[in-house]
């Protein structure tokens, strides 16, 4: 009797809710960007995206410009740290079919490129507004948003 007793108490440790296992086949979805993102576009097919802080920005080319461009085989990125003005060339694009700047879509100074376009190049006709993103950046006047299309009227836009 007195061996059982000393067991009951994992018995109903056993018995207790368990969470939840992960097992192999289940699916788990993972959210990659916030309800609060902003995402605007140029008329010469640039995107930017601001981030949840509303401070950085993520500058690339958008999926019209990338079809248009073809097969990308070289990128020129900015400088981290280089200031730039709204309009200015922060780099270039290079395809098989022509070469192309790309223009920022706002004042402010660099904080990163993407690193993996120098390497992969191509990575930008893969995802253009996704991995193929070209560079951030440390947004110095964000009025200049308001200048920019939403996603509706970049559409409208690229019909024309």
């Amino acid at each position: 009797m007195a061996v059982a007793a000393r067991f009951v108490p994992v018995a109903r440790r056993l018995a207790a809710p368990r969470p939840q296992i992960w097992r192999a086949g289940m699916r788990r979805t993972f959210a990659t960007r916030g309800p609060l993102m902003i995402k605007k576009y140029t008329e010469d097919h640039e995107w930017i995206e601001m981030d949840e802080g509303d401070k950085i920005g993520t500058i690339g080319i958008t999926q019209y410009a990338s079809k248009a461009l073809g097969d990308v085989v070289y990128v020129e990125l900015p400088e981290v740290g280089m200031e730039v003005n709204k309009g200015d060339t922060i780099g270039a694009v290079e395809s098989v079919k022509s070469a192309s700047d790309i223009m920022s879509p706002v004042s402010g100074k660099i904080t990163e490129a993407n690193d993996v376009l120098g390497d992969k190049p191509g990575t930008i006709n893969k995802g253009p507004e996704a991995e193929g993103w070209f560079a951030k950046i440390e947004v110095s006047d964000k009025g200049e948003l308001e200048g920019l299309m939403s996603k509706d009227e970049y559409d409208a836009f690229e019909k024309d």
